[in-house]
């Protein structure tokens, strides 16, 4: 489903809203984007313009994701963030797991990937 930005936002809360039972997980603003921080470290926001889940992922997994056509590269301002990808479908599956597995990933646990 291609997304708007406040539907977008509003699922963004909707599976924000266990990860902030977690201890450490708060929510804040990135760059101006609504985001989730583990223990003080960002890890996922809501890009307002496109409406794109940004979630923060080791680079090599982010390059996958991209490749494989199931991410795009995070690149505001043109400058891309190595260890960023976007995901611009809006699915309530696909997010969640992506919001967990990014929180994992700067809370230095293991991972599976999506």
């Amino acid at each position: 489903m291609k997304n708007s930005p406040g539907k977008s936002e509003e699922l963004f809360w909707q599976l924000a809203h266990d990860l902030l039972s977690e201890p450490g997980v708060t929510r804040g603003t990135m760059m101006g984007y609504p985001c989730l921080r583990s223990d003080g470290a960002f890890f996922a926001c809501v890009e307002r313009r496109t409406g794109n889940l940004v979630a923060k992922l080791p680079g090599p997994r982010v390059r996958g994701l991209v490749v494989a056509g199931r991410a795009v590269p995070f690149a505001p301002n043109g400058r891309t963030f190595k260890e960023w990808a976007a995901f611009p479908d809006r699915d309530r599956k696909k997010w969640a797991a992506v919001l967990d597995e990014a929180r994992r990933f700067v809370s230095g646990e293991a991972h599976e990937q999506l």
